[in-house]
C-alpha cells in the first residue's frame, strides 16, 4: 500500500467517525423539538400570569427544531457517503466538495476538511480516483 493509499485509507476512517459525531450533535435540537410540543400539546402547564404562549411560539420551535435535525443528519449522511466515496476512489469531485463543507463543522470538520482538500489537490492522489486504476472493492 503506497503513502497516498493509505492516506486516503485513513480519510475515510475519519470521516466515519466525524459523521457518527455529526449525526450526534444533530440529536441536540431535539429538546426544541420537546420543548414546542410541549407548549402546543399542553400550554395550560406553561401558562404565566397572562394565560398561555400563543401557538405560533410552539409551532416555530418545532419546526426550528425538525429543521435543524433534518440539515444535520443529511450532512452527517453526506460525510459518511464521502468516507465510502474515498474508501472506494471514486467521486472525486464529490469528495472535494465535501471537503469543502466540512470546514464549516467545528472543530473536527474543519481539521478533516483540511486533510482531504490537501490529499485531494494532490495530483498522484487524482490518479488513484481515475477509472482505469480502479479494482473492484
Amino acid at each position: 500500500m503506497t503513502r497516498n493509499e493509505e492516506h486516503l485509507r485513513l480519510l475515510s476512517i475519519f470521516h466515519y467517525v466525524v459523521s457518527a459525531l455529526a449525526a450526534l450533535f444533530a440529536c441536540i435540537p431535539t429538546l426544541y423539538l420537546v420543548i414546542g410540543l410541549f407548549f402546543l400539546l399542553a400550554p395550560q402547564q406553561v401558562a404565566g400570569k397572562g394565560g398561555p404562549p400563543p401557538p405560533f411560539i410552539g409551532w416555530f420551535f418545532v419546526i426550528f427544531g425538525s429543521v435543524a435535525i433534518l440539515l444535520g443528519l443529511t450532512f452527517a449522511a453526506f460525510v459518511l457517503a464521502a468516507g465510502r466515496a474515498l474508501a472506494r476512489r471514486k467521486h472525486y469531485m464529490f469528495c472535494l466538495v465535501m471537503g469543502g463543507v466540512e470546514c464549516v463543522f467545528m472543530p473536527f470538520g474543519t481539521v478533516l476538511g483540511v486533510f482531504t482538500l490537501v490529499v485531494l489537490t494532490q495530483a498522484a492522489v487524482k490518479q488513484l480516483f481515475n477509472p482505469s486504476n480502479i479494482t473492484s472493492n
